[in-house]
């Protein structure tokens, strides 16, 4: 059994700026690059490329976009079954703009993937019963993702939960949820807390998980996450130092890298330090999806980091 990820499909409309636009500033850019990606995407992609079986499940709009989705399933290996289609609802779309520096500034228009219907119901329900390890994430309707977790708990099957883009959702959803990545904008949100320095982040890893979770990591960028599961101390797991090309998706890279290590055996940490490698060499690419990095790509970067460490 493999994965099953239910998420969003987004099509990226992605260009380069010398720096981010202040507020009614027009900046010159480009190159323009149009691409797969959304946080349910992303993190599929990089599970499937790292030797995980994947469902995706996702719904696009049937629209012109639904071409590049259907191309998207076919060479990442995911069953063409759970692309769903709407027939209201426009295939998401995210706008973004990176700097010199690989910063990025993101909206995302979710169209279809807020477009779930009680039909869709037993087709989550299939997909996930069939599965090791459900991934989550918020950028679709909340309607799906309880569904999911109401599979996922039926059947006995840990859920990984990236609570992202953040909104306000019901907290008793964390009692089912194994293994929960906020970044540290997220884990403010959930907690109230100022993420200053290490104790900061025990504290508010402390309270997530006296919310339910078993595993709580915030993921804090170049500096790695912060892992804690329980009792008086969390750890800090360093990440790698590269030169970033372009930040989006190195979240979404971190989880599905995450999940890939869990499902192969490894333990919490172990899978924590993978996905902070993936997520590092997901940076030095351009693109979300297409800039996951497969399992020669990985173990490459892996040898090199071992031979200065």
């Amino acid at each position: 059994m493999g994965i099953t990820v239910l998420g969003s499909y987004n099509v990226d409309l992605m260009s380069r700026s010398p720096h981010l636009p202040a507020p009614g500033e027009t900046v010159l850019g480009g190159p323009f690059q149009l691409g797969p990606g959304g946080k349910g995407c992303n993190q599929a992609t990089a599970a499937a490329r790292l030797g995980c079986a994947v469902r995706f499940m996702t719904k696009v709009g049937n629209d012109s976009f639904r071409e590049l989705a259907e191309k998207t399933f076919r060479s990442e290996n995911f069953p063409i079954e759970y692309l769903l289609i709407s027939d209201k609802g426009q295939t998401g779309c995210a706008l973004i703009v990176v700097d010199q520096e690989g910063e990025n500034s993101i909206v995302v228009a979710p169209g279809a993937n807020m477009d779930y219907l009680q039909e869709d119901m037993d087709a989550i329900e299939a997909s996930v019963a069939g599965s090791s390890l459900l991934l989550l994430q918020l950028e679709i309707s909340m309607e799906a993702n309880k569904k999911a977790i109401e599979v996922a708990q039926a059947y006995d099957i840990p859920v990984l939960l990236n609570p992202a883009p953040y909104r306000d959702f019901d907290k008793s959803l964390l009692k089912h949820v194994t293994y929960l990545t906020p970044n540290e904008t997220e884990a403010e949100s959930m907690t109230g807390i100022n993420l200053r320095i290490e104790s900061d982040f025990l504290e508010a890893a402390k309270v997530l998980y006296e919310m339910g979770a078993s595993h709580v990591m915030i993921t804090l960028g170049k500096k790695g996450c912060y892992l804690y599961s329980g009792g008086q101390a969390g750890e800090l797991l360093p990440g790698f130092q590269v030169k970033a090309v372009d930040t989006a998706g190195a979240g979404d890279c971190f989880n599905g890298a995450f999940a890939a290590a869990i499902l192969a055996g490894k333990s919490v940490s172990e899978a924590a330090l993978q996905g902070n490698a993936a997520a590092a060499l997901s940076v030095t690419k351009v693109g979300t999806a297409p800039s996951m990095p497969n399992s020669t790509e990985l173990q490459a970067f892996l040898e090199v980091i071992r031979g200065f460490q």
